[in-house]
């Protein structure tokens, strides 16, 4: 057969984003391309923080243990007063979230990519360049045309898909056009990150300080770093206030001197908005290109690695498993309001803190304290659901399907590693009276081969009330009820006239 695509899909941009979307389709079967126009990983830090969902997903690629074995957490998130008087405090973020690792993993991001790089090397369906440059990306007749500076020569690709994980300015999207929603937020921000010699003299959780003389922020790093962040005032120049003098100034307070050796400053400017688009016919974008959201979630990365899956199981649907194209039409419409809560909720918390105004300040100290006093209290909050796309309509769809970890002798084993990745229907019993087409896993809560996780699947079906569910690649519910009704729902959700053809 000739061959119709140099490639099935071409990534552009391999950050953390790009770099999951490309390892997961290539352990999918399809042939992928992706590159960086940076000769390495960047080696400086950027993101913090990532959630129990993200370490599922590593999990899912096989390098969470590695980056485990570099994340510090946290016991709280404090938010404080000028007078140090804790206004709201987050807590949990070391106990057991949802997707079965810890709530909140502080890392070094260049560390993490270094091992996500190293996962992927050798991948047979996974080609990784460094050193070129995106010139343009045009749509053909079936698929994606790219023009590549590699080695000072233009070089043209084709592919079936293309996905842009190019960065906040996204070239790509720029020249498709797609305008952004500016979500009304945009303040700059001094970052200080350290070395760590002597952790005995540093915060031990994650801060916060409200303080309208200087809004601040403090936090825990992996791989022997912490971080600072100063809100620059008006009238303050980025150069001068980056400069070493001024870093110790800003740092005195801290009484670090030795107990750190600075690394780098950056001022950034906390942005906040969404890509009205995040589609144009075979073209997509992803993570940073699609949004932007200010750090005080924790949730930038994090949102970039969701689009990653959520965008990589249905292309590998596509293109593998004869699922209709029209399955693609659902990645923005259950990303983009997933991730825009996680921006509003990062706004919020940043409007808290960026207040400069002492009498606003005083009334919001005032009211948060009053909250506290009352008992009222703050945990990280669920993972997010999607609201609609390729989901049933029953009860439970777009919920996230929890993970059940079970200590033995002093070791985790988490139930992903016992029934196994792609879609999943978990039943009660009958399930070898159905059948599926669609590559799909049927998976009896009795099944010997679950052992101890069977019984606490069973007793999630009790507690939600439902015969079975059906659960996506990527973790979301697809929907609960009559098992029969879910295997052909999801083959009617999956079918179409319409299939991607792969390269050959």
């Amino acid at each position: 057969m000739t061959k119709k695509y140099d490639y099935d899909v071409i990534v552009v941009g391999a950050g953390p984003t790009g770099m999951t979307l490309a390892l997961s389709l290539a352990r999918g079967g399809v042939k992928t391309l992706a590159f960086d126009k940076e000769a390495d990983v960047y080696p400086l830090p950027r993101a913090a923080h990532v959630d129990h969902e993200i370490m599922r997903i590593y999990q899912e690629l096989g390098v969470a243990d590695d980056i485990a074995k570099t994340c510090r957490s946290s016991l709280t998130y404090d938010f404080l007063s000028a007078k140090r008087e804790i206004l709201m405090q987050f807590g949990g973020l070391s106990g057991m979230g949802p997707g079965g690792w810890p709530t909140g993993n502080m890392i070094h991001q260049p560390t993490i990519e270094r091992i996500v790089r190293d996962a992927a090397a050798g991948e047979a369906n996974l080609e990784l360049q460094s050193n070129w440059d995106c010139k343009s990306v045009s749509e053909t007749a079936d698929g994606v045309q790219s023009s590549v500076l590699v080695n000072g020569e233009l070089k043209t690709f084709t592919s079936r898909y293309l996905v842009a994980s190019d960065g906040a300015r996204s070239p790509i999207r720029n020249q498709l056009g797609i305008e952004q929603d500016d979500l009304g937020f945009d303040e700059p921000w001094l970052v200080v990150d350290v070395l760590v010699k002597d952790y005995s003299r540093l915060p031990k959780v994650n801060l916060q300080i409200c303080d309208p003389v200087r809004p601040t922020t403090c936090v825990l790093m992996g791989s022997g770093r912490h971080r600072w962040e100063f809100m620059l005032l008006d009238g303050e120049d980025p150069q001068e206030m980056s400069s070493p003098e001024k870093v110790s100034e800003l740092l005195e307070p801290w009484d670090v001197e030795g107990a750190v050796e600075l690394e780098r400053t950056a001022v950034y400017r906390f942005n906040a908005k969404v890509a009205k688009e995040w589609k144009k016919g075979p073209i997509f974008l992803a993570g940073d290109a699609a949004h932007l959201t200010p750090p005080f979630a924790g949730q930038g990365l994090c949102a970039g690695l969701r689009d990653a899956v959520n965008l990589a199981w249905k292309l590998i649907a596509c293109l593998k498993q004869g699922a209709d194209e029209g399955l693609l039409e659902s990645y923005q419409i259950e990303r983009a309001p997933h991730a825009r809560a996680y921006i509003e909720l990062a706004i919020a918390q940043g409007r808290t803190v960026c207040t400069t105004d002492p009498g606003v300040a005083a009334e919001r100290d005032a009211q948060m304290l009053a909250a506290r006093a009352a008992g009222v209290s703050m945990t990280p909050p669920p993972p997010m659901g999607l609201l609609k796309g390729c989901l049933a309509e029953t009860s439970g769809a777009g919920s996230y399907f929890p993970q059940i970890v079970i200590e033995t002798e002093g070791a985790l084993r988490r139930l992903d590693e016992t029934l196994g990745l792609g879609a999943r229907l978990i039943v009660r019993t009958g399930g070898a009276t159905l059948s599926s087409d669609t590559g799909l896993t049927i998976v009896e809560t009795t099944n010997e081969m679950l052992g101890e996780f069977g019984p606490g699947l069973a007793a999630w079906l009790d507690e939600l009330g439902v015969e079975a569910v059906l659960v996506r690649p990527d973790h979301y519910v697809f929907g609960m009820g009559d098992p029969a009704d879910l295997l052909a729902g999801w083959a009617s959700a999956l079918s179409g006239t319409k299939q991607a053809e792969p390269a050959v």
